[in-house]
């Protein structure tokens, strides 16, 4: 990866867009500490930080354990961290009823719908109360309707949580549609090529999309991507 550098403020929803292979979910990993960065530096609130407690992550498949209930894989942070589990079970049902599965906490993920597992997902990357949420084309494998659907809940679940969002995506209309800003990498080595501010009010509804101002927003991405 060449040089990329950008900054991400508090209660912020940046997504980032660029050519498959160009490094976008390398550098989530890196951000989320699973993976070490070769240079440079990741600095939260002007300091170094620990990626395990600030920072949650919704990977491209849900990855939930299918011999536990939705409330169990929820709590799995809570477990992992070696907290209280006791103090956070009711977080985790208000948590559900946030994403929008109030009455789903004894289900098994097989019996849920792909959108409904990755809303799970959601919430248990929310859990611990992170600063920042990271997301890898949390949307990639779900249908066209889905999809759309979901971008409207993450809309409401975002501006009702206040979290900081990085979002991956090869959709760039997505990008435009859910982002304060987006950010653009090139083709490997990759390097950070443009940002654009998205200034469309909240919350948005999918009728934005139809409008010239957006339609000139996904323009100059790809022209940034260099795809015309």
């Amino acid at each position: 990866m060449g040089s990329v550098s950008f900054d991400v403020y508090p209660g912020e929803f940046v997504s980032i867009v660029g050519p498959s292979g160009c490094g976008k979910t390398t550098l989530l990993k890196i951000i989320a500490g699973l993976l070490p960065e070769s240079e440079g530096d990741i600095i939260f609130d002007n300091e170094m930080f620990d990626p395990s407690r600030e920072v949650g992550f919704v990977f491209q498949k849900a990855l939930l354990l299918n011999w536990r209930k939705v409330l169990d894989n929820v709590l799995l942070p809570i477990e992992i961290l070696k907290l209280d589990k006791k103090k956070y079970v009711q977080k985790a049902i208000d948590l559900l009823e946030l994403v929008g599965l109030k009455g789903f906490e004894n289900s098994y993920p097989n019996e849920l719908s792909g959108g409904m597992q990755q809303r799970v997902s959601l919430a248990r990357a929310l859990i611990h109360d992170p600063k920042l949420i990271l997301m890898d084309e949390p949307f990639g494998a779900l249908d066209a309707i889905t999809r759309e659907k979901m971008n409207l809940e993450l809309q409401r679940i975002w501006a009702d949580s206040k979290k900081t969002i990085l979002f991956i995506t090869h959709e760039i209309n997505e990008a435009v549609f859910l982002s304060d800003r987006v950010v653009v990498l090139s083709a490997r080595p990759s390097r950070m090529v443009g940002a654009m501010d998205i200034e469309f009010e909240r919350p948005r509804t999918l009728e934005v999309r139809t409008s010239p101002k957006f339609g000139e927003h996904a323009a100059e991405v790809y022209k940034m991507l260099e795809i015309t």
